[in-house]
């Protein structure tokens, strides 16, 4: 389910702040040094730096 087109505008990577895009049911951090992927489950983002994944 994707997310709404607003949501996305004011949501940021808890960890270095940089803007988030949504692919493949996870949200990617757009930062250079972080690049952190970040769950959705059922709808809902679940940013927790403890929850999130380093992208292959």
């Amino acid at each position: 389910m994707p997310l709404e087109a607003g949501l996305l505008e004011i949501l940021a990577c808890p960890a270095c702040h940089a803007p988030l895009r949504e692919e493949g049911g996870e949200l990617l951090c757009q930062g250079t040094e972080c690049g952190l992927a970040y769950p959705v489950r059922d709808g809902i983002p679940v940013l927790l730096v403890d929850e999130a994944r380093r992208p292959a």
